[in-house]
């Protein structure tokens, strides 16, 4: 004879079973939401960048994220949205995730996104270690929420890479993944002499990071001739990423 009590116990764990089942199927389809681009935009905060400079690479990626011509490139896609990550880098070590990944679909989410980065502080000014940040903002593609068809690396600064291990090689080894590292080089409009090799290596520093930093199909550098001209260099940039565009000219008039 079944007793009363056991009956009542296997619709109970049917319900908890479904309610688990739902769980995991909410999960995977929000894992599995498509975007047309995964952008780690991947900022050099090292000492080499002062406070002044600090503040317009920051008001610049706020202000270039809500421009209308991003817009529109965002909304050309198929998607129609893309998903964006903030990291900033400097020494050996020293690399973090300032605003984790966010779908930018239109300007309420652009202009939230900007907000953040103006509001939030600064995280280091160690030494340089694109290495470093490389890897970092790899890792964070690989853990990224979101699916997508391109991945891609936006690699700002104003140095070589003086900490960590060799940049080409985390260059290497991201790109053999199928991510395309760009890069946007800031050139100092006041050269320390103490550290003039650091900022403006021989053939300079826009053929440093073609040679060294930036892979994938379709890579380019962008140069803004100084950190006042970095917020339109931004916009010129994300444009290209988000469109899949080959930038020309690479290099940014005053």
């Amino acid at each position: 004879m079944i007793r009363p009590g056991k009956c009542m116990k296997v619709p109970v764990r049917c319900m908890l079973a479904l309610a688990a089942l739902i769980l995991i199927q909410t999960a995977f389809a929000f894992a599995a939401e498509q975007v047309d681009l995964l952008l780690v935009l991947s900022s050099d905060v090292s000492r080499s960048v002062d406070h002044p400079k600090f503040l317009l690479q920051r008001e610049g990626y706020s202000a270039a994220i809500s421009d209308p011509h991003v817009m529109d490139a965002i909304k050309s896609g198929p998607q129609q949205r893309i998903a964006l990550c903030f990291v900033e880098w400097s020494g050996f070590g020293a690399q973090k995730l300032v605003i984790d990944w966010t779908i930018i679909d239109g300007p309420d989410a652009a202009r939230k996104f900007g907000d953040q980065l103006l509001e939030l502080p600064r995280s280091f000014a160690d030494r340089t270690s694109i290495s470093g940040g490389i890897e970092f903002a790899t890792a964070q593609l690989e853990r990224a929420p979101f699916g997508a068809a391109r991945r891609t690396i936006d690699v700002s600064g104003d140095g070589t890479n003086n900490a960590g291990r060799e940049v080409k090689l985390a260059r290497d080894e991201t790109v053999a993944k199928g991510i395309v590292i760009n890069g946007l080089v800031i050139l100092s409009d006041r050269p320390v002499p103490w550290n003039a090799e650091h900022t403006n290596p021989p053939g300079g520093l826009e053929k440093y990071y073609q040679d060294n930093v930036v892979g994938g199909p379709g890579a380019f550098v962008l140069v803004a001739e100084n950190f006042n001209s970095f917020g339109r260099a931004i916009i010129k940039k994300l444009i290209a990423e988000i469109a899949a565009l080959s930038p020309s000219p690479h290099r940014l008039v005053r």
